[in-house]
Formats: structure tokens, sequence, C-alpha cells
């Protein structure tokens, strides 16, 4: 794996996650980088989702439904906004940093890594009398027309992210388990009551809260089962998920347990191949992050 550093500064080289790094990814289905973002680009990021959410764009999707898409008039709850990258130049800068492309196609053991989606997630401070919980769901299981299982999700935090100020909490090991292919409960903030029911299923429930500090990236498999907790500070969390894709990522038909068809937003925003199938390698959607070939390698 070490041509996937050539691009790299040296300082960078040594941020990239270890072959005892990865194993454990493997084994835990989740890895905590070091500081590997500047202060500059997360304040820029801020001033970008400020601007986003005051309703400004670079550029606009050509689908403006289907997706989570908050807006002021929605009130004083839990935003949640994707494809933001696609839209605001700030926080495309933040998404498509190499390094965090670099440290993707590590854990994920491929030579390239794609987006694939983003969600700016903001969360007011505590007395508001909301519930800003986010429920426990497995990313893989909204993404039901992606061939691959190595897809996985880099957070980054806006600023320290102790317990209080609502981390991301993933439950290890959950990768491993089986039946995830319907845990999408992001809106349900019931924690307990899904956790009691992998107690009962048998399952090992080990919950990790990934507290970072400004500038650090929690990494998680795309099948790994998350959440949050509510937002107990007198400060507003921000955060960015972003969505990855690896090398081998592309478009498979999929239909549910009754035989409907299921599709994804992303497929609406990208072009589509000869055969009519969308194309998850279309760099106007898709951008890459990381690739070995890029990186001057043969």
């Amino acid at each position: 794996m070490e041509t996937l550093t050539q691009s790299l500064t040296q300082k960078q080289l040594d941020f990239l996650p270890t072959e005892t790094d990865i194993a454990f990814y493997e084994e835990h289905g989740w890895y905590i980088s070091p500081k590997v973002i500047s202060e500059e680009i997360i304040d820029l990021a801020i001033e970008g989702a400020e601007k986003f959410y005051r309703g400004e764009r670079d550029a606009a999707l050509p689908v403006t439904t289907g997706y989570s898409n908050w807006k002021p008039e929605d009130g004083d709850i839990v935003r949640n906004n994707e494809f933001v990258s696609l839209q605001k130049k700030e926080l495309a800068r933040l998404a498509l940093q190499p390094i965090i492309g670099a440290i993707a196609a590590r854990l994920a053991r491929t030579s390239e890594v794609r987006l694939l989606d983003d969600q700016l997630v903001y969360k007011p401070p505590r007395d508001r009398n909301i519930n800003t919980t986010v429920g426990w769901h497995s990313d893989r299981a909204y993404w039901a027309t992606c061939s691959s299982n190595k897809l996985l999700t880099a957070w980054i935090p806006f600023h320290d992210c102790d317990e209080a100020r609502s981390p991301l909490v993933v439950l290890d090991k959950s990768h491993k388990w089986s039946g995830l292919e319907h845990v999408r409960h992001f809106n349900d903030p019931d924690l307990e009551n899904l956790t009691g029911k992998f107690r009962g299923e048998g399952k090992q429930v080990v919950k990790v809260p990934m507290t970072l500090k400004k500038g650090q990236v929690s990494f998680h498999n795309c099948w790994t089962i998350h959440g949050s907790y509510p937002n107990r500070s007198d400060k507003f969390r921000l955060a960015l998920a972003v969505h990855l894709q690896d090398a081998d990522n592309h478009y498979r038909p999929y239909k549910n347990q009754q035989e409907r068809e299921i599709h994804i937003f992303d497929e609406q925003l990208c072009r589509k191949l000869a055969n009519g199938d969308p194309d998850f390698s279309d760099p106007k959607v898709f951008p890459v992050l990381w690739s070995r070939d890029k990186a001057g390698c043969s």
C-alpha cells in the first residue's frame, strides 16, 4: 500500500493507518484518525455552512426533492442536508480532502476512493425542547443499489466534540452482524428500544462514542450501526458525514422483499452508462478524493 502515499506531504504520510490500524478497523468497524484537517479548512467550511443555511449556493442540484434538505421554515430542529459538497465550494473543499481519501483507501484496501454522498448535520444547543437524538442506522441499508460492501463514511466535526456535544456513537463490531439490510432508523430517537432488540437477538452491544478534537476524523464501515445522543451542551453541534465509495463499487439493480425496485437518490444526479445504468463513477457527481493512478503510480 506504500504507493498510495506519493502525492501526500511527509507529515501526511505519518497520518496514514498502519497495518495494525487497518486490522483494528476490519475487526471493530471503525477508526479514529489523528488531527488531519487544518483549522483553516474547517473554519472555511463553517463559513460555507452558514452561507448554505442562508440559502447561498455556488451550484444547484438538477433535482430539488427526494433527499434530506432542511430549510429555515422547518424550524430549529436537527438539520440534515445532503449533497452539500455539490452545492457549496467551502464544503466541497473539506469533503474532498485527499488525506481523507488516502486514509479511506488504506482502510478499505482499495486503489481509489470516490465521493458517494454527504450530509451536513446541525444540532441546536440543549434546552430547545426538542429531541436531537439520531437513531441507530447502518449506512449500507440506505444504499441498496451499490454493489460494494467496502463503502465507508468519514465523520468530521467542525469543533471539539466531547460526549456532551453529541458525538457519533458506533456499535462496536456491529458490521459483522447479520440482518442489517433494514436498519434504517436515522429519524427514530428511541435508542434504547432498538438496543434492547439487538440484545434480545443475542448480539453483544458495545457503544463507542467518537469523541474527537477539531481536525480529527472518524471512519466507519458501511455496515457499522451508529447514531448519536442528544446535544446536551450549550453550544450547537455541526458535523459533515462524507460517504465514500471504493474503486469497485458500481450500480446494481435491487428489489425489496415485496419485489419492488429500490432506487437511491444519487441515481438521479449522475450520467448513465451505455446500458442505461447509473454511472457511480461520474466525476461531476462522484469526484475522486484519492486514486493510486492519479498519485502517479504505475
